[in-house]
């Protein structure tokens, strides 16, 4: 009994489709976790559609692919001088984001990253005339923009990449290739018609692999159903139970990352209310998990262990059986599976 991925597979390949139609030239990501579905899954499915490039996070990311995907694989970590050296194929492109980066890659294909309003990595403008000589030793396979995902300044992401591609002109500097990350479909659009002579290359990831919620679910087996009464102890730390009930032992635990939680935004003052309540209650053991059962989310009657989570569930619902798969509210991106199941 395990902690199942289960996935509408003509959904899911529906959504896909979807995505691939409204951005041609897609680049797909397989970062991470593989975006809850596995390496192999998302470069099988990339094969699949006939993408000539898959986009990964890192070297060591790209030394794993490349043994299931046979197009070209861009690597998305910019390149560091000093990095440890990883066995690549010739159909590895790396990015870069500085000067020295692009001097340290004679001979290698490159993707060059510009400095945008994400103010992460990338080359400034007024280094620009510096690429000139940079890259006459290198296979230069076009620029990249990373872009923000909100812009509560109202400035338009339409314009930013403009801007870019006027100071790559200005600087005389190949424009074949604009590789961007996180711009609309109807913005593409408008880039590409007014820059006609470039091909801009959308790099999606969570779009395209995560864009239906409904096309996957996550569901935890129960292993064990222990019925106990108010006051009974139990646990790794004898803790009493507050209420008559069940304990209720379902598959999923920290190693598959039950009970993790990345730190979010908050903008407004109901998501502020909230993360207080949560703290609130953590400090009396209190902590909901992720798994659903009779309509509601259960609460953790102790801390998940490495493999399996304990839940309690009242007397007031319904008995849950070994056997039974409870629903569980889980990130793709933080959850490893036992095992994947196409519907």
């Amino acid at each position: 009994m395990a902690l199942s991925l289960y996935v509408d597979t003509a959904r899911w390949r529906a959504h896909q489709k979807s995505v691939i139609d409204q951005f041609p030239g897609i680049v797909p990501v397989c970062k991470g976790n593989g975006y809850g579905f596995g390496h192999g899954r998302l470069a099988e499915e990339t094969t699949r559609f006939g993408s000539d490039m898959l986009a990964v996070g890192t070297i060591y990311e790209a030394a794993s692919i490349k043994d299931w995907f046979s197009g070209d694989l861009l690597v998305l970590t910019p390149f560091r001088r000093g990095e440890e050296p990883v066995p690549l194929p010739d159909r590895v492109v790396r990015s870069v984001s500085s000067i020295d980066g692009v001097y340290a890659l004679v001979g290698a294909r490159v993707v060059i990253e510009c400095m945008s309003s994400m103010k992460r990595h990338g080359v400034k403008e007024d280094e620009l005339g510096q690429l000139h000589a940079a890259i006459e030793d290198v296979r230069l396979e076009g620029f990249a923009l990373h872009l923000p995902l909100d812009r509560t300044d109202g400035s338009d992401a339409v314009e930013e990449v403009i801007a870019w591609m006027d100071r790559l002109r200005a600087a005389r500097l190949p424009l074949h290739t604009m590789f961007v990350s996180h711009l609309k479909a109807d913005e593409l659009a408008r880039l590409q018609q007014q820059f006609p002579q470039t091909r801009f290359r959308a790099r999606i990831g969570t779009k395209l692999w995560l864009g239906d919620h409904d096309a996957t679910e996550y569901r935890g087996a129960v292993l064990d159903v222990t019925q106990v009464v108010k006051g009974d102890r139990f646990g790794y730390r004898q803790q009493r139970t507050a209420a008559d009930g069940w304990l209720v032992v379902v598959a999923g635990g920290t190693s598959h990352g039950v009970g993790l939680e990345a730190p979010k935004a908050v903008h407004s003052m109901t998501s502020r209310a909230k993360g207080v309540a949560r703290a609130g209650l953590a400090t009396v053991n209190r902590n909901l998990s992720p798994f659903v059962w009779a309509g509601k989310q259960r609460w953790f009657a102790e801390p998940p262990h490495m493999q399996v989570s304990i839940l309690f569930v009242p007397s007031d619902a319904e008995e849950p059986k070994i056997g039974d798969e409870l629903v569980a509210i889980l990130r793709h991106t933080t959850t490893q599976f036992d095992r994947l199941v196409d519907r």
